[in-house]
Formats: structure tokens, sequence, C-alpha cells
């Protein structure tokens, strides 16, 4: 679908370049109750990476895989999979990489939408270079807002790049499920993608991590639940190990989601070699600006723009420069991103009206939930333990074993999980709270909310769980939290 806006017009208050969820986000704020006109100037699909690439895609591939397992775990209850099946309600679910219904949606809010690759050309000045070869001039009377995402990375390994391996567009979007897989990483989507690979049918999926257990920015506890799950379900788990050297017999850039060519061959850095059908890359990502002109504003292009609390790029001159999502590096994910937009869009409205009274990303920052949808799920929410005490904070913790609640025993008479919280002695507040389980993802909005808006234990213990639930879970940590204190002051 192309963009009704006037081909010839070239200034608006606020230009976004990059229209992902955040992007979309920001001009929606930005323009929504303060009259400002605002343009979303995106080379791809509107509604970007998590739309088509990432967050959609991955929970509709994980989801009937959280079904089936839930259904193992109930006598009288079964269920299977039809992996053709689920990789079309895949592609229904991200609209067959469709984004009318985005322009619609921006169009009719008010947002227009230039088709081009955007970059910087100096103070509020965007260059826009179109699909039919054309260079178009865009200006914003108040800002720019930079969301333009960020890219796999990856390493440079000898073979690696020749052999054309998947990444997580490949993993999300893949058109057939490999027979035999490696997946290289051992964070969010390597743990994400060695399950749905594994649920949908690869008889042999490996995973290859560097450090000594998986999902190392988690409590240590996360990363044994979920490596223990993946095992039994016969993946092979290759800790404390990178790979030598890659082969592949006739590599072919067949597309997003087909297999890259042949036989592929993968030597880890102990000698041990691994044959598979496809190796998944999923070792980080890096932030899409060498290209976005960032020279023209006295930034060095690469890397991510360092933003303040009103996510305005610092050593730029003047407050016009706003950065959110991926690029700014603060949180890359797809909601603190979109918050990010949110607080940016604000911040640029109350400039343009000469308010001094600005919001401030600072708070949300504090909570930073994330939810992890491997088997089990990992959700969390705040620092970790050894977060909180690298601050020099007096810290307290609990923890309690989901198994034990009646609210769990429920769900699977085998089920297996862990909850711990992590106090601020001295405030007598959460900072930190991880949950790993099945059915806990919907437990850390209620983390975030203890975190952000830091109440105090003493009132924590009246809020009244219902039963029998997995929110119960905050009654027992909160029991576990004053047994320990009553202990302590008996000695």
């Amino acid at each position: 679908m192309t963009a009704a806006v006037d081909p010839d017009r070239s200034a608006w208050d606020v230009i976004v370049l990059g229209g992902a969820a955040a992007g979309e986000n920001a001009a929606q704020y930005a323009s929504q109750f303060s009259g400002l006109s605002s343009v979303l100037v995106e080379n791809s699909l509107l509604g970007g990476e998590c739309s088509y690439w990432a967050c959609m895609p991955s929970k509709a591939l994980l989801r009937p895989v959280e079904v089936v397992d839930a259904a193992a775990q109930l006598p009288g209850v079964s269920a299977h999979l039809e992996a053709a099946e689920v990789l079309a309600r895949r592609d229904t679910v991200i609209n067959q990489l469709d984004d009318s219904s985005q322009i619609s949606w921006a169009l009719h809010t008010g947002i227009d939408v230039v088709r081009g690759y955007g970059r910087l050309a100096g103070e509020r000045t965007v260059v826009v270079s179109r699909p039919d070869g054309s260079v178009r001039t865009l200006t914003a009377g108040h800002a720019v807002v930079v969301d333009t995402g960020s890219r796999p990375a990856v390493p440079d390994i000898p073979g690696l790049r020749a052999a054309l391996p998947w990444t997580s567009r490949d993993v999300t979007t893949m058109r057939e499920v490999p027979r035999r897989v490696v997946v290289l990483g051992g964070g969010v989507v390597a743990c994400e993608a060695a399950t749905w690979l594994r649920g949908l049918g690869a008889s042999e999926v490996s995973v290859v991590y560097r450090g000594e257990r998986l999902l190392t920015r988690q409590e240590p506890f996360a990363g044994t639940l979920v490596g223990q799950t993946l095992q039994d379900s016969g993946v092979h788990l290759h800790p404390g190990r990178s790979l030598s050297l890659v082969k592949r017999s006739d590599p072919r850039d067949t597309g997003h989601g087909h297999i890259h060519g042949g036989e592929i061959s993968v030597t880890l850095d102990d000698g041990t070699i691994v044959v598979a059908d496809e190796l998944v890359v999923a070792a980080g990502r890096i932030p899409n600006t060498e290209d976005i002109g960032l020279d023209t504003v006295g930034l060095r292009p690469g890397g991510y723009l360092r933003v303040d609390d009103h996510q305005c790029v610092q050593n730029v001159g003047g407050t016009w420069l706003y950065a959110i999502g991926d690029v700014c590096g603060r949180a890359l994910l797809t909601h603190m991103g979109k918050y990010q937009a949110r607080i940016a869009g604000e911040v640029i409205a109350a400039r343009a009206r000469g308010s001094s009274d600005l919001p401030s990303s600072a708070a949300g920052h504090i909570g930073l939930p994330q939810v992890v949808f491997t088997d089990p799920e990992v959700g969390s929410a705040g620092m970790t333990e050894q977060e909180a005490r690298d601050t020099g904070m007096d810290v307290e913790v609990a923890e309690y074993d989901l198994a034990a609640l009646a609210g769990t025993y429920v769900m699977s008479a085998h089920y297996r999980g862990l909850a711990k919280l992590v106090v601020d002695r001295a405030d007598d507040v959460v900072v930190g709270a991880t949950f790993v389980g099945a059915g806990i993802a919907e437990l850390v909005h209620s983390a975030t909310t203890a975190i952000v808006g830091r109440i105090p234990v003493s009132t924590l213990w009246h809020v009244v769980p219902s039963y029998p639930t997995v929110s119960e879970i905050w009654l027992r940590l909160l029991e576990t939290l004053r047994a320990q204190r009553r202990t302590a002051d008996e000695r």
C-alpha cells in the first residue's frame, strides 16, 4: 500500500526516522494532543522487527508448543502439533508480511508516512532515498526521532558468514523446520528458538554458548531450569564452547526462512564436530547507526546513541534530536522502546508549547520487565541479586518453590519452578523479582508495579492474592521474608 502523502510536501513538526513500533508511538504521542504534525520515514515494513520478525512471530510459534506441553502434564488430556498449520497461523499473526494495516492506522491517526531510506543531513533535516531512485529532503520544525533499530550480529568466525547461516529473521519466519539445527548463543533468542524448533519437530537441536549457563542476565536458577527442560526434551547443550570453523556444502541465498544450502558442519573450539541442516546465529545485535548521517550532526557513525532521561541525544547542539528503542541501547526490548517513545513524544510536545515540566524515563527503567517464553517461562523485573549487591545496597532475598503452590499443583503434578524477591533492606522495598515456571508471565507486571511504585514490603503484605492462583507466590515470598527476619531478630 502506498501512503497518501503529498509528494511535494517537505516540512513537518516531527520526523521519525524509522517506523517500527516505537517510532509509531513517538509520532503518535508527539502529535495526538499537541496539534503538531508528524511523519514516519520507513524503508521496510511499518511496524518493524517486533511485528514481523521478532516478538509476534516467535510467540505464535511458542504458544502451540506450550499448549502441547501443558496437555502432556494433565491425565486425560492430549494434544499434538501440526507444524504446517502452526507456520500458517504464524503467517496470519504477521499479516503475511504486509504492512497495509499499519499504514492505514498511521494515516487514520493523522501520522504521515514516507517510504524510503532516511539519513540525517544536518540539524532537523532528513534526506530520503526513495525506491524509484529519487531523493527527497524533509525538514522538522521541532524534532527528529531516531528509531532505526538493530540487526543480528554475525561473529567473524572462519566460514560462518560464507555459510549464510540463519539469523533471528529466518528462524521466526521459517518456511520449513530443519531436521538438524545448531543454535549459536545462550540468550533469549537462542533459548526461545531452541524451544520451538524442538517442539515443532526438529529431531536434533544443539545449542552452543560461551557461558557456563544460559540466560546469563537473569538470576542463575533461571538458566539452570531452562537448560534442564531443554535437555529433558532432547536438546544437546554445549556450555562454555564457541565455534572455530564452519563449513557448508553449496551455500545458497534462498530467502528468509528457507534452508540456505546443503549440509553444514560446525567445529567447536574443543574439536567436537556437529553436522546439521541449518545453523541459527543468535549472538547479540548491532544498532543500525552506521549509515544514518550521524556525521552531519557531529556524531561518530555506529554504536549506540547516548541519551538523557528525556530520550534526547547527547553531544548534539540543542534539544531537537531524540533516540528510542534499540539504537539508544538502554534496554533492547520492544515494550521499553515503546515506553521511551511515549516519553520522547510527550517531551517534544511539551517543549513545543514552551513547558519546562518534562516527563522522564528514569522511573520506567528501574522496573525493566521482561518475559522469556521458554519452557519454563522466565519473568523478571528490576535487578538481580548480584546487580543489587554491585550497587552497594544492603540486600535481603527470599526464594520459594513455585511447585508448592496450590495454583501450580492444579496445573501439573510435575510442575517445576522457582521465585525470588530482592529487597533493599534500608528502604524495605522490592528492587528485583524473578519467576521461573509455567504460566508466570502475568506475574511480571505486579512485580514491576511494586518496584517502580516503591511499595513498602509492609504494604505488600495487605495485597491479598486470589486462591488458587500462581499469584499466591507473592504471599509465600513475603511469608518467607517475614520468617527470615524473625529468625534474625531472635539471634
